[in-house]
């Protein structure tokens, strides 16, 4: 059964997303739904910095399409945005499959990946609800 939870604003946002990153273990693959503003960076983003340290800096991969990054104890965490993907193809060249298998690794826009990401993917769902968000983990 989905985990559902409410999330009133930015702030209840980054406490649920570091502790969900205490959770994590590599490899991982987190892959982050929601329209435009609902939270998705704010969740990878509140995530790398539980995992690297709250100094780390943690720039939008929306033109870099994908940001890497490495935590304490030899792990490694790849941050991609697929929104500007046109062709799956192009999912090998910025090396998605290999992050998958080997990182902790979130995906926003994850849609076009739906064929290459592993069964264990843990989909998390974002929506807005009147006045607060609804987070759906699956």
């Amino acid at each position: 059964m989905p985990d559902k939870t409410i999330l009133k604003d930015v702030n209840e946002t980054k406490a649920w997303a570091q502790e969900f990153a205490k959770a994590l273990r590599a490899p991982a693959t987190v892959a982050l739904h929601g329209d435009l503003g609902m939270g998705k960076s704010e969740i990878a983003r509140a995530v790398i910095k539980q995992l690297c340290g709250a100094d780390t800096v943690v720039p939008s991969p929306t033109f870099t399409l994908v940001q890497s990054y490495d935590a304490p104890g030899g792990i490694k965490i790849s941050h991609f945005d697929l929104y500007r993907i046109s062709d799956p193809s192009e999912l090998t060249e910025i090396g998605l499959p290999h992050a998958c298998a080997n990182d902790i690794t979130l995906i926003e826009w994850p849609g076009i990946a739906s064929h290459i990401l592993p069964a264990d993917t843990i989909h998390i769902y974002i929506e807005q609800e009147g006045e607060v968000r609804r987070l759906t983990q699956d």
